[in-house]
């Protein structure tokens, strides 16, 4: 009788989530799912269920494949290049240096700025006649790089942009999970002779390996739902080498008026993205340690 009690208390306080979740989450999932199976009209109606045709279709279709590598590749640029470079810059910012407050305040900023306003500063920084990095390049005698204008180039130069964008976050999240960290075990350590590179080995990194896995499985999430910077950067170009497919269902919505398509694509991509999270906890987190 305590346990339903309790239980029934536990629903209670949890009810305005639930009731949130289930209106704004699992709802629009049903109906994703409902409409995947129907051929639609010009205004996105269903009109006659065809079941799994609008899969057919794209898994028939060349251009699943080639925006869910672009997607993985973009992926990969991402996730390791953001945590290795905000993991270095908590570290740094971790250190007992005066006006260091000052440097975690600089490396924190890219919190408050949005995907859009990142993108738009970057198209200068890109342009291939006024940018600061072709100007750089100019000064060192190396030849000037078409940042977005070439297929070689363009997913890259996305992804640098991505990659600063989630810096404030993952660093600030690195930060506090470093100052958590007792700094008797460091002082035990260094009287032991350990170097830095083995305190940081068989300290640091066994201690915040929880906020690492949550950073791999939040930034990994994050990645395969980019959309702003493709969108004001490159539009899924040049010659469809940024056409990732978060960019690929907002193609066959509002510019091809093939709802039930994006339904479908919409539905594939949350079977992989539920696919690599548990992955990502059946494989990582394993190797977390929980202290």
């Amino acid at each position: 009788m305590r346990s339903i009690r309790n239980f029934l208390t536990a629903m209670l306080f949890l009810s305005p989530s639930l009731v949130i979740f289930f209106l704004f989450v699992f709802m629009p999932l049903v109906k994703t799912i409902d409409l995947s199976t129907y051929l639609t009209d010009a205004i996105g109606r269903p009109v006659e269920r065809t079941w799994l045709e609008n899969y057919q279709r794209i898994f028939t279709d060349k251009d699943l494949a080639n925006s869910l590598r672009i997607s993985l590749v973009f992926a990969l640029y991402v996730v390791p290049g953001s945590l290795a470079l905000a993991l270095f810059l908590a570290v740094l910012g971790n250190l007992s240096l005066r006006g260091i407050s000052v440097f975690r305040v600089i490396f924190s900023s890219t919190i408050a700025i949005s995907g859009a306003t990142a993108s738009l500063i970057f198209l200068f920084l890109f342009h291939p006649a006024i940018g600061v990095f072709n100007f750089i390049l100019d000064i060192l005698n190396l030849p000037r790089v078409a940042w977005l204008t070439s297929d070689t180039t363009s997913l890259m130069s996305v992804s640098l942009v991505s990659i600063w964008l989630s810096l404030g976050f993952n660093t600030t999240i690195f930060l506090a999970a470093l100052q958590g960290i007792s700094q008797e075990l460091y002082e035990s350590a260094r009287i032991d002779g350990a170097s830095f590179w083995a305190q940081f080995r068989y300290i640091t990194v066994p201690l915040i390996s929880p906020t690492i896995f949550f950073l791999i499985v939040v930034s990994t999430l994050g990645a395969l739902q980019t959309f702003t910077q493709i969108n004001i950067m490159t539009r899924g170009g040049p010659v469809e080498s940024t056409n990732v497919l978060v960019y690929l269902i907002y193609r066959a919505f509002y510019f091809n008026g093939q709802y039930g398509i994006a339904a479908a694509l919409s539905v594939v991509l949350f079977v992989i993205m539920l696919g690599l999270t548990i992955i990502q906890f059946g494989v990582l987190e394993r190797r977390v340690h929980y202290s």
